[in-house]
């Protein structure tokens, strides 16, 4: 039997501060973009707050504007940042480095259906990042919280999987906004229940790889 108490673990998942490609509306995908100054700023502000819920693991994609959110946080609490290459954002394929508009009048279908050409399937992103979280909950403590620093279309397609929805209902999840973080909380019946998304300011607007209002 294992010893795990079931309704007491926790998973925050954390978008990774501002880059100026986020400003721009620039599709990143895997191309490794730094934070700039804002973004450190954002990723500090938020570290302070989330130590606040007593992490006890601290997961990060080894993208540097993920890597460097999260080291903000084990800055502060001292805890040992792991990596995971399956955190990573999605593959973008043609449309890394291209803006929102640039992508709509190159790739009109393509962008009606949001399939980078080249890239990723969001199906392929559920998975890869569902399993990495999956993975690093096999050793999550009965009690324990564990912060995840990863991107917004990578975090909202694994938190889907996690959750167990359909893919029809995976844009029912909203994106996140730079260093927001949702919470799991797991449930009696070892299942996983959103208690908060895109926490951390008030509502602004999402700048992101995933598919939002404007389009980015």
């Amino acid at each position: 039997m294992s010893d795990r108490v079931p309704g007491k673990r926790r998973v925050v998942l954390w978008r990774h501060g501002q880059t100026s490609w986020n400003v721009e509306n620039r599709f990143q995908g895997k191309t490794d973009i730094p934070l700039d100054e804002t973004g450190v700023q954002q990723a500090q502000r938020a570290a302070r707050l989330l130590a606040a819920l007593s992490p006890t693991a601290l997961l990060a994609s080894p993208l540097q504007r993920a890597a460097a959110t999260g080291q903000a946080l084990a800055d502060i609490t001292g805890l040992e940042i792991r990596y995971d290459r399956d955190l990573v954002e999605r593959d973008g394929g043609e449309w890394e480095g291209l803006t929102g508009k640039e992508i709509r009048e190159r790739y009109p279908a393509a962008h009606a259906a949001w399939q980078p050409p080249g890239g990723e399937t969001s199906a392929q992103v559920a998975k890869r990042v569902g399993t990495a979280l999956e993975r690093a909950l096999e050793t999550l403590p009965p009690t324990g919280v564990l912060v995840v620093a990863s991107h917004g279309a990578a975090l909202r397609l694994g938190m889907s999987h996690l959750l167990g929805l359909p893919e029809d209902l995976w844009e029912r999840l909203g994106g996140l906004s730079n260093c927001c973080w949702s919470v799991l909380g797991e449930m009696r019946d070892g299942g996983w229940r959103l208690v908060e998304h895109n926490a951390g300011t008030l509502p602004e607007p999402v700048m992101s790889d995933d598919r939002t209002e404007n389009g980015t």
